[in-house]
């Protein structure tokens, strides 16, 4: 990876390969349909079942009745799918993650250990080991005059060539209630966000985000 190479952990996904190909973390969303479908391939029928066709859960998984997965998706050992979560679909899940009540999914990478319990939204985005977000937060993932996402903050503005990408939260981000990170924004590893933020643009690792422009180091 180019400039965000110190986001992830990649032994803690699935993605992790595919990732490491990539120039920059956000070029592997295009490609998660077809990358899921080939990892499905691989898994292990004695631990994963398919519960509907290009769905593979793992037998130590726990899926609410209400839940709705979406092809095609993975979702990892352990991991707790709640009441009426709604995996629309291309979403790779890793293994003790948390997927709560009302969250929605869409084309996104949740490495293991992510937590995203409470009415959070996650679509076209990358979430590093343990990363958390808190109930209420969000990724927007699409601009409201529709041109394609840049990533600002990082030197030169980076062109993604998308139209549609979230955010990219590195290893033990934690990101308070009711957060909006708007489209192209990149999180270092082991940083927290207060509450009720709307970020944009790319914060640095082992940092507290006090407010979109109040930013301080870990002491």
């Amino acid at each position: 990876m180019g400039h965000f190479s110190d986001l992830f952990d990649l032994e803690r996904s699935l993605a992790g390969d595919a990732l490491e190909d990539c120039g920059e973390p956000w070029e592997l969303l295009p490609l998660l349909p077809e990358l899921i479908g080939q990892l499905q391939k691989t898994l292990s029928r004695s631990e994963y079942d398919e519960v509907s066709e290009g769905v593979f859960v793992h037998k130590t998984a726990k899926i609410a009745p209400t839940a709705y997965l979406g092809a095609p998706c993975i979702i990892g050992a352990r991991t707790e799918v709640r009441h009426c979560a709604f995996v629309r679909g291309s979403a790779l899940v890793g293994e003790d993650c948390v997927v709560g009540n009302s969250v929605e999914l869409k084309n996104c990478v949740l490495f293991d250990r992510v937590q995203v319990p409470h009415y959070n939204y996650v679509g076209d985005s990358v979430l590093g080991y343990r990363a958390h977000m808190g109930a209420g937060s969000i990724t927007s993932n699409v601009k409201s005059d529709r041109t394609p996402v840049t990533v600002k903050g990082c030197g030169d503005p980076i062109q993604t060539g998308l139209k549609k990408f979230g955010a990219l939260l590195g290893d033990g981000v934690e990101i308070g209630c009711n957060c909006v990170l708007n489209p192209g924004t990149v999180v270092g590893a082991r940083t927290s966000v207060y509450p009720l933020l709307s970020l944009r643009g790319v914060y640095p690792a082992d940092s507290i985000v006090k407010s979109a422009a109040v930013v301080v180091g870990r002491k």
